[in-house]
Order: structure tokens, then C-alpha cells, then sequence
């Protein structure tokens, strides 16, 4: 076997790259996420669709399936499978959209606000207790640097 002589890596160590540290934190936080929600028999995504419908709601707006994948940066496949579980399981109701007839609107059902009510201060607990070990200041400053990076990388 060739050795390898020269590094192909621009770091010198693995904790130098942005990269790997974004998908550690991401991948522990995913699973602190997950186990709080497992429980209610909710995936993280529908989750987060479930939040971002109530959310709309609570702001007097009706949201389509195109507004919730774009919100979420979720791909339009998972969102749409993710509405049809949701659907099925009696939180969610789909209709031709009042203003577009190509969109489907979104709705919560009483039981879809009823559990959406309940995991949202779940949800912001666990993000509490994760990000609580920073100081204020690090919140503040690593809030509006995923702000920067998540308005420039529309996907």
C-alpha cells in the first residue's frame, strides 16, 4: 500500500474544521432532540412542521406546502411525506389553498395544536438545556452567525 506523503486536509487537527465540528454539535443535538420526541411517536421533522404551522397560525396566516418547505429547508419530498404521516395520524389537514389552487394549504386539527402546544416547550427546553452551557454573549453571537449562513445558503 502507497503511502500517503503529503495531507490533502487544510487543517492540522480534526478539531480545527468547521465542518466536522457543525455535523458533531448538529448530530448531538439531533439526538437530544429525538429522544425527547420519540416518546410522543413525532420524527423531528414533523416536528418542525408541526411548529412552523402552529406558528403561522398563532400569526393569523395560512401556510402552503412550498411556505413550510422553504421555512424549514426541508426538501419537498420529506416535507410531503412528512404531512401525509401527519395527515394520517389526525394533526394536520390539507386543502386547496384559498388564494392558489395549485397550493395545498395547511391546517392544524385540534389535536395537532394539542400535541404541537405540548412539544414546543419540549422542544425549547432541550435547546435551553444544550446551548445554556454558553454564555449569553456566545448565544447571541452563535445566533446571528447560523442567521448569516442560513439566509445566504438558500437550498
Amino acid at each position: 500500500m502507497a503511502k500517503i506523503t503529503q495531507s490533502v486536509f487544510s487543517v492540522e487537527k480534526a478539531e480545527e474544521s468547521l465542518g466536522l465540528l457543525l455535523w458533531q454539535t448538529t448530530i448531538t443535538w439531533q439526538r437530544f432532540i429525538k429522544k425527547a420526541l420519540d416518546k410522543h411517536n413525532i420524527s423531528h421533522a414533523q416536528f418542525v412542521i408541526l411548529a412552523i404551522v402552529l406558528w403561522f397560525e398563532t400569526h393569523n396566516e395560512n401556510p402552503t406546502q412550498i411556505v413550510i418547505a422553504k421555512q424549514s429547508k426541508l426538501d419537498k419530498m420529506t416535507v410531503s411525506k412528512s404531512l401525509k404521516k401527519l395527515a394520517l395520524d389526525g394533526y394536520i389537514k390539507r386543502a386547496e389553498h384559498a388564494d392558489d389552487t395549485r397550493a395545498k394549504s395547511v391546517r392544524l386539527t385540534a389535536k395537532g395544536k394539542a400535541i404541537a402546544s405540548k412539544l414546543v416547550p419540549i422542544v425549547e427546553n432541550v435547546d435551553r438545556a444544550f446551548f445554556d452551557i454558553l454564555e449569553t454573549t456566545h448565544q447571541k453571537s452563535l445566533t446571528t452567525i447560523l442567521s448569516v449562513l442560513s439566509e445566504v445558503l438558500e437550498c
